[in-house]
């Protein structure tokens, strides 16, 4: 009897000992490095995906839109305001080429799933996915409107800064792959899920033509709007750039 719990003690100490190492392999940016994430990939981010046939609900700090709280890499005030200020400044530019396949978009995340598809799935609660990763149930809330959907149909996956206007301050000179970086980045607040009417009056308006109808929603967008097009070293006009001033001042002090 005595070499039976001898047996078992050794047991639980070696289980003990093969969780703490478990516990300590992974990195602070989520990819196992610790080095945070390029400012301008030259490929599209990647991401995972609930397993086809689950369900996913927002936790609190877990980066979800969902509640209107956050989006995925997103500047907080103060460092949206200092990227706004270093942000170059110029006139609109062409629309001369442009062409929304030019940045191919939604691209596959892996299985059966797209873009779309991902960003439902982490914009939404209690979503449950089909064998074809398309969401069949869940919530969503617009973040520009403030409403309540459970249609995923009803959802579009809005470009926060729209390709156009991309094109517009910069992504004219931009390759193929960084094109479509931009269009399906999962890892900076470039993608939201927002009702088909909210996305549809935006177009490709910046935020001196077009702001969120619901206001409390702007210090959020200001931030994402200033996080992505400095990620991508994207030019703003005179009139955003104060627009973007006035979303940031509407922050909670």
């Amino acid at each position: 009897m005595g070499r039976q719990i001898r047996a078992r003690g050794g047991v639980l100490a070696a289980s003990l000992l093969l969780a703490a190492a478990g516990c300590t392999s992974g990195g602070t940016d989520g990819t196992g490095s610790g080095a945070p994430a390029p400012p301008a990939p030259a490929g599209p981010p990647t991401a995972a995906p609930a397993p086809a046939g689950s369900s996913a609900s927002p936790k609190a700090g877990d980066g979800r839109a969902g509640g209107g709280e956050t989006l995925p890499g997103v500047a907080g005030v103060e460092a949206a305001r200092a990227q706004l200020a270093g942000l170059a400044v110029a006139p609109v530019g062409t629309m001369a080429g442009y062409s929304r396949a030019g940045f191919a978009h939604w691209a596959d995340q892996g299985g059966t799933c797209n873009t779309r598809e991902a960003v439902l799935q982490r914009d939404g609660t209690d979503v449950v996915q089909d064998a074809e990763c398309r969401a069949v149930s869940g919530r969503w809330k617009s973040l520009y409107d403030g409403v309540v959907v459970t249609d995923a149909s009803k959802m579009d996956i809005d470009h926060v800064v729209p390709l156009a206007e991309g094109w517009r301050s910069g992504a004219a000179a931009w390759d193929a792959a960084r094109r479509k970086a931009f269009a399906n980045d999962l890892a900076r607040p470039q993608l939201l899920a927002v009702t088909a009417a909210s996305n549809r009056s935006k177009g490709d308006q910046s935020p001196d033509l077009w702001q969120p109808p619901d206001r409390s929603s702007w210090c959020l967008y200001g931030r994402a709007w200033t996080t992505v097009k400095s990620a991508y070293g994207l030019t703003v006009t005179e009139a955003e750039k104060k627009m973007l001033t006035t979303m940031l001042d509407t922050c909670a002090a």
